[in-house]
């Protein structure tokens, strides 16, 4: 007698885990306008109704999409940011982390921003960007600390920094900027952030 199998090919996390991995994929080889969940269960090869029991809808996917995005974000940012460093350092490794990220992954990171700004967002997904973006603040608050940079609301002073380096992904996002060409002049870059296009 043949005995069947009852494995499944996914089990506990996989197949979540699956279902981000395509369509992340989808996003950046089609755009989110291709982002649905029955073409991701085809191309998962599962049941329609196999992502309903992860992700209720497309927002919920859209929204998995963009948390999981912050959540590794976050990672490259605390790896890449080294307190025994000085800060002008330390905010050119996280500036060349946050940099490093965009252009890896420029579909995704449109999605996070713009996930971040609907109201229909999670709180789940408010706080991974607190997170993730604060690290940032926490360094200018320590550098503030130190006597390195000027006095003021560390979130104010944040979101200027934060601009210009997401200003930058921007331009290499719309081809306006080689990514190596900005990666390769980031240390000037960080410079004239922290100390002005004044002569001195």
């Amino acid at each position: 007698m043949v005995r069947m199998s009852t494995t499944r090919p996914y089990h506990h996390g996989d197949l979540r885990a699956a279902l981000l991995r395509n369509a992340e994929r989808t996003l950046r080889e089609k755009g989110v306008g291709a982002l649905s969940l029955r073409e991701l269960a085809r191309e998962t090869g599962v049941s329609h109704a196999a992502p309903g029991r992860h992700f209720k809808d497309k927002q919920a996917l859209l929204d998995a999409l963009a948390l999981d995005g912050y959540e590794r974000m976050h990672q490259a940012l605390a790896a890449a940011d080294h307190a025994g460093l000085g800060f002008q350092q330390r905010m050119t490794a996280l500036a060349r982390a946050y940099l490093g990220f965009a252009v890896e992954h420029p579909q995704l990171l449109e999605l996070m921003f713009a996930r971040k700004h609907d109201p229909d967002g999670s709180a789940q997904l408010a706080a991974a960007v607190d997170q993730t973006l604060g690290t940032f603040t926490r360094l200018i608050a320590d550098g503030q600390e130190r006597g390195e940079i000027v006095e003021g609301d560390p979130e104010r002073i944040t979101l200027a920094a934060a601009a210009s380096l997401h200003g930058l992904a921007a331009l290499i996002a719309g081809c306006a900027l080689e990514a190596e060409e900005a990666l390769a002049g980031l240390d000037e870059h960080v410079h004239l952030l922290l100390h002005g296009l004044r002569p001195r």
